[in-house]
């Protein structure tokens, strides 16, 4: 390895290489799964959003304006609020076409759905009571180019002015690309008729369970099975299951790098064995045991694979921490997969020079030197 050091490092690169991608492949998931759990904490796993469904005969359903002070009357319920959709479109003037609603919608929006949505106002303030103004989401305020408060959006044929921007809401994609107004606002100005469209609830951690099985029924007792229930944290939760899916692919690939490197490694000790005929002919003819033989070039290809090893846990750790630190993740890195890279590459290499130390031990002196 000292004597010829170039031939060294490229058998070495293929297993770096291998055990790079796997330790990579199985950190990067472990960061992102760590991001959505420290995510989740934060935000909270027990929300629920309850929104109205179809009827049997196909049409969209409604639920009841009581809907929200009944969600309230749950025991485990802590906190409810909801907002709904009203038929109009935001734009950044009156010169934007009426078809151009860049996916944004105009809702009503409850006095304390930031308590129970926990979130925050990025810019400016929230809403005031019987206040004719608007709260941007963050989405919204970003499609409709507003970084401001004080601004003023044209929503069919009249100006508000914007007195607020949300903080991004990883859990209601819904209130990102929403247009906000008071609930009492909306009834005066839009004709709103008060039913909502989605309506938010936090419970007790303990019996998120026992509180889904009650929305339905508590808020549409005579039709329970025109309301929808769903955890919004389930979709992330989803999301990452999908995201896994693909990080078996690039595991594969991991493999089937490491196989090359395998096999890399034994092709340089073949050509290592055919080159030293005259040492390993050396070594016999003063009194080095077939054995000793095997275990001189067994030993060679197990340091070549574990030195590569060793490399690819280096790399693979910091492509790991780059890639986490760009996504603004956690680097978490499974030590019982760095440990075992460098013992696969050895592994490797030890099935790699199996033949190559067989076949120089068969050597007799003889033929060695001849």
């Amino acid at each position: 390895m000292r004597t010829r050091p170039m031939r060294a490092v490229l058998s070495a690169l293929g297993i770096a290489i291998g055990i790079a991608a796997l330790v990579a492949v199985i950190g990067i998931p472990a960061s992102s799964a760590q991001a959505l759990r420290d995510k989740l904490n934060t935000l909270g796993t027990n929300l629920l959003t309850a929104a109205p469904g179809q009827t049997f005969g196909g049409s969209d359903a409604k639920l009841p304006e009581t809907a929200v002070p009944m969600a309230r009357r749950i025991g485990a319920v802590t906190a409810a609020s909801g907002t709904g959709s009203i038929s109009a479109n935001v734009r950044k003037t009156d010169h934007v076409p009426s078809s151009d609603t860049l996916g944004l919608r105009v809702a009503a929006a409850d006095q304390d759905l930031l308590k129970v949505l926990d979130a925050k106002v990025d810019r400016g303030r929230w809403l005031q009571p019987g206040e004719k103004s608007i709260v941007l989401g963050s989405t919204a305020a970003s499609r409709l180019g507003i970084e401001r408060v004080g601004t003023q959006v044209w929503i069919d044929g009249q100006w508000f002015s914007v007195v607020g921007i949300l903080a991004p809401l990883p859990l209601s994609p819904e209130i990102d690309r929403a247009a906000l107004i008071g609930w009492e606002a909306a009834k005066e100005v839009f004709g709103f008729d008060g039913s909502p469209s989605t309506v938010y609830v936090r419970t007790d951690k303990e019996q998120v369970d026992e509180v889904r099985k009650l929305l339905g029924p508590t808020l549409n007792p005579q039709q329970s099975n025109e309301v929808k229930v769903s955890r919004p944290s389930d979709a992330l939760a989803a999301q990452q299951i999908a995201e896994n899916s693909y990080n078996a692919l690039f595991l594969g690939l991991g493999v089937v790098a490491l196989l090359v490197g395998g096999v890399g490694v034994a092709n340089t000790m073949v050509i290592s064995v055919l080159e030293r005929r005259r040492e390993i002919g050396l070594r016999r003819a003063l009194g080095a045991t077939r054995r000793q033989i095997r275990w001189q070039f067994l030993t060679e290809s197990v340091l070549l694979s574990g030195l590569g090893g060793l490399v690819g846990v280096v790399v693979g750790i910091a492509v790991t921490a780059g890639y986490a630190i760009s996504q603004k993740w956690p680097a978490a890195l499974p030590w019982p997969a760095l440990l075992g890279g460098v013992g696969a590459a050895m592994a490797i290499g030890a099935i790699a020079g199996v033949y190559p130390a067989v076949r120089a031990a068969r050597q007799s002196p003889t033929e060695a030197l001849a």
